[in-house]
């Protein structure tokens, strides 16, 4: 099965956003990264708009020829824009305004009810839907008793870890990651995964034959800075190929 890289361009508007203006353009990015291969692009359209704006969003529609995977909190504002411009996939991820990014897994096992209410529009309107979760079989169970058409495993743990030189804990990280890959499979659900995965740290999940997507952003654009948007793409979706060869 093809690995799929989605690549996240939010943070090519906060690099605009500093100085106010239209430049760097996250629309011109979202066209290199295309061409450089990426299978999806995804932008994060936040309550503050601390980066990705409506009118980037209105853009990427528009100008994007691979799929556009929108990420939002789950409050009636973004439902309303989800359904206005119908993306490819809208990924359902906490948010909470003073966090510096994602901390965590969305919380489906607790808030269930409303959660199923929420995105029942969503997908009558036609878009594949994912929750952003940690591997934990309470949250992949939830997600699947929902609805939700895919996951994405939370991988900022493992790749803390890996920065801290923590690697017995990094190790057991990936070790669930893996196993709830598996289980989410089993229950029928698309498995993607992504967050703070870098060269060091993207084989190893690259690795688990379940999942079907990984979304990177940060790094990517940080990369870019010293050797292209293009190269740094080209490098990851490399290293990501090689690990699926290694396993074959």
């Amino acid at each position: 099965m093809t690995l799929r890289l989605g690549v996240n361009i939010d943070h090519v508007a906060t690099v605009r956003n500093a100085r106010g203006g239209d430049y760097p353009d996250p629309l011109r990015a979202a066209k290199l990264a295309e061409k450089a291969g990426a299978h999806g692009i995804t932008a994060h359209l936040r309550e503050d708009r601390r980066h990705i704006t409506d009118a980037d969003i209105s853009g990427l529609m528009e100008v994007l020829e691979v799929p556009l995977n929108f990420e939002m909190a789950a409050t009636p504002e973004m439902q309303q824009i989800a359904l206005r411009h119908v993306p490819h996939a809208v990924c359902i991820v906490p948010e909470k305004r003073e966090e510096k990014t994602t901390e965590g897994g969305l919380e489906v096992a607790r808030d269930d009810n409303r959660l199923a209410e929420f995105i029942a529009p969503l997908r009558e309107a036609g878009c594949r839907v994912s929750l952003f979760i940690a591997a934990d079989q309470k949250q992949i169970e939830a997600a699947h008793r929902i609805g939700a058409d895919v996951i994405e495993l939370h991988t900022g743990a493992y790749c803390d870890f890996h920065a801290e030189g923590k690697f017995e804990e990094r190790d057991a990280e990936l070790e669930r990651l893996r196993a709830m890959s598996s289980f989410a499979h089993n229950l029928g659900l698309e498995v993607h995964a992504g967050h703070g995965l870098n060269y060091e740290t993207v084989q190893p999940v690259a690795a688990f034959p379940e999942v079907v997507e990984l979304n990177i952003g940060h790094f990517l654009i940080g990369e870019s800075i010293f050797r292209g948007l293009e190269p740094a793409i080209h490098e990851m979706r490399r290293l990501m190929e090689a690990a699926r060869d290694e396993r074959v």
